[in-house]
Order: structure tokens, then sequence, then C-alpha cells
């Protein structure tokens, strides 16, 4: 046998021996977590990410829908709800028929306290030709628990476990569980921006799989994606156009609709700048509104600062013309407005962190922070305002 043969063998059976030597991690689920990050666990289990999709007969108190007083919009009762799915702005119901789960027609909708039906329509979501016309066409399986869970295994419909558990962002655990090293578990910290915020938008994006289908079916999420990987290896963003609105764009290519934060966030300078979701929220609590790292504006103004370029040199007011304090000094009030709807009349913030003119507004149609706030006043009015602002350049506000 050669050297060159020798050489070539010796490392293909090295290679076999760290194989055998280092065991593919396995999903064990949360409550493998507590026992080191008890604080951490702790402070996560009270986050919506911990309850997303709950069973009313093991959490009776996680429903908030009416079912005490009959209404014609909901046709179904308590007894037909395997799960309840969401607590902040609606409420939808899974009901189960063999070992797949369907929504049932109705969603409770929490800010207003009332009814509303609930159905994909035709012309909305991209998979919706490829089911059925009902509910009961459209398992969510492929349309929702990829998302709501912890390793949804697409052939045997099975989890490690509901909810957005520590795995979802930390990658499979049993060989930290085994032996704790921070080589053998993914901390979205310690990742490039991209990976890093790849983490977050793998369910905060609106994409389709590279894959599709798979195994017959199409998947409104990215299966086979593990934190530490690149998301663009199995998921595209959903294609936006310049000057179209749709179901999923205004036509500046902020988004129209919810779950889109990650189609926002990387045409911002926020994403080219290298940050990361988490750099504003912290998942592991529920202390501020949106998991935010500090409330209001403490929170951007920890970052821009006199020192920052894109910082304040003055008080908040001078650069809001508002007073110090209201709703329209908030800085999320004109950067980040709240223009993508997630149920009827009611809609989250944009990500794009664009401040969007009422002179777009007559151009296309998208809403402006200006008139949205103030509702009796026109966009002509807004850009007369706006032109008032001595210390903002008219070619960025009024334009």
């Amino acid at each position: 046998m050669s050297k060159g043969s020798i050489i070539a063998l010796t490392a293909v059976l090295l290679a076999v021996g760290t194989s055998a030597q280092e065991p593919k991690p396995r999903f064990v689920g949360s409550e493998s977590c507590k026992g080191c990050h008890a604080a951490e666990y702790n402070n996560w289990k009270k986050t919506r990410m911990a309850n997303v999709v709950r069973d009313p007969k093991k959490h009776p108190g996680a429903v908030l829908g009416d079912f005490e007083h009959e209404d014609p919009v909901r046709t179904f009762g308590l007894d037909d709800v395997a799960f309840v799915y969401g607590s902040r702005w609606k409420q939808r119901y899974f009901t189960k028929r063999g070992d797949d789960y369907f929504p049932l027609p109705a969603q409770w909708d929490i800010k207003k306290g009332r009814w509303l039906p609930y159905h994909v329509e035709a012309g909305a979501d991209w998979w919706v030709p490829y089911y059925g016309p009902t509910n009961f066409d459209r398992p969510t399986g492929p349309t929702c628990d990829g998302c709501h869970s912890v390793n949804y295994n697409v052939e045997t419909k099975q989890v490690t476990e509901w909810n957005v558990g520590c795995e979802k962002c930390h990658g499979p655990g049993s060989e930290h569980v085994k032996h704790p090293t921070r080589k053998n578990i993914v901390n979205p910290q310690t990742l490039d921006y991209v990976r890093g915020n790849d983490t977050c938008m793998q369910c905060h994006s609106q994409g389709r799989p590279l894959t599709d289908p798979i195994g017959g079916k199409h998947y409104d999420w990215p299966v086979g994606f593990l934190p530490g990987k690149r998301l663009a290896d199995y998921w595209r963003l959903e294609e936006i156009e310049p000057g179209i609105t749709n179901f999923y764009q205004y036509p500046d290519l902020t988004a129209h609709k919810n779950r889109m934060q990650g189609n926002d966030f990387v045409q911002s300078n926020m994403y080219h700048r290298e940050l990361r979701c988490f750099d504003c929220h912290q998942v592991h609590s529920n202390t501020n509104a949106s998991n935010l790292m500090m409330p209001g504006n403490a929170l951007c103004l920890s970052c821009h600062t006199k020192q920052n370029p894109a910082g304040l040199r003055g008080p908040v007011s001078e650069h809001t013309h508002h007073q110090e304090g209201s709703s329209g000094s908030q800085c999320v009030a004109c950067h980040m407005p709240k223009i993508e709807q997630t149920i009827k009349d009611s809609f989250v913030s944009a990500h794009t962190f664009r401040f969007i003119t009422p002179t777009e507004t007559e151009q296309s149609g998208i809403p402006n922070p200006c008139t949205t706030c103030h509702a009796d006043k026109s966009t002509h009015w807004a850009n007369e305002e706006l032109k008032k602002w001595s210390n903002t350049s008219p070619w960025r506000v009024a334009r």
C-alpha cells in the first residue's frame, strides 16, 4: 500500500472514530434545562413563547373566548377544542381529528372582545390552492405546528413539546444535558448576525421551503432548519415587488400582515448594521411588553445617544415635535407604526424602522404614522406641519 493510500485510510478511520464518539444530539425538552438554568427557565415559563398552545382541559384559565353566550359566528363548543392558540391579539381554536389538528372556523378578538370568522380566503397565503376549501381540509401540521412546537416530525406528526421551548432556539440538547459545555449547545448570542437573526426568523418571517412539496404536503415553515444553520438553505422569503399592494406587502415593501417581522427587518439599516432581534427582545422575560429589554424610549435611547451619529442631539420632544412622554413622542410611534394586520382592525408594528411620509400615503396608499394617529387630519395638513420642522431635513420627512 502506498504512503498516500495509508494517509487517506487513516483519515477515514479517524473520521469514523470521531463520528462514533460524537452521537447526534437529540431533543430532550425544556424540563431538562431547568436544573442548571432555573432563572431563565422560570422567567421563560411566564412568557407567551412558553404558552402559545394550551390544552383547555389542563389549563382552563388559558381560554379567553366567550363560550358561555351563544354567538352566530361561533358554531362549536369548548368540548370541541383540543388546543387554544394565542393570548395577545387573537385566540384561535384547534380540534383534533385522527392524528391531525384543524382550525375551527371562529376566532376570538381579544382586544375588542368579540367573535370573528376564521378562514384563510383564496388569494391570501400561498399554500391555499394546495388544500381544500374548508378549515377541515387544512391540517395545522403543515400550516402552523412547526412554529408552535419543538421538533415537529413531518412523518409521525409528533413533537418533543408544544410551544416555543428552549431547543427551538438552542437546538437539540441531549449532549449538553449529559456533559454541559459551551461547544455542544447553540447560543444565538455567539452566532454571526445572520444566523443569530435566523433563529428568530425561522418563525417570524413569511416564506416558503426551498423543497416543496415535502411528502406530498406544502409546509408554511422551514422544515429541517435547526438553530446555528443558515435559514436561506431551507427557506426563501416571500418575493416582494416595489409598487405592489397585496396580502403580503405595501408598495414600499413594508409588510402588510403579521408574522413578517423578519421580512421587514432584513430591509432595515438595523439589520445591515448587524443588530440581532435579541438585542432588543429578551425572550426569557415578559417584564416588558413584547419581551423588550427595556420599556418605551429607554430601549431606543440606550443606543441612539448623543455620541451615536444616528442619535438625538437634544431632548426627545425636540426630535418628535410632540410633548415629552406623550404617545406621539414614543420612538415607535413614527418608526414602528402599527400597520401590519394580525386580525380585523388590529395591527402590529412594522420592523423596517423607516419613517413613512404623508406623501407616500398620497402616492401609494400605505398608511403613515401622522394621519394614522391624527385620524381627523389630512395628508396635506400633515405635510404642511412637517415643513415647519426646522430641525429636520425637508427632503426626508416632507417629500
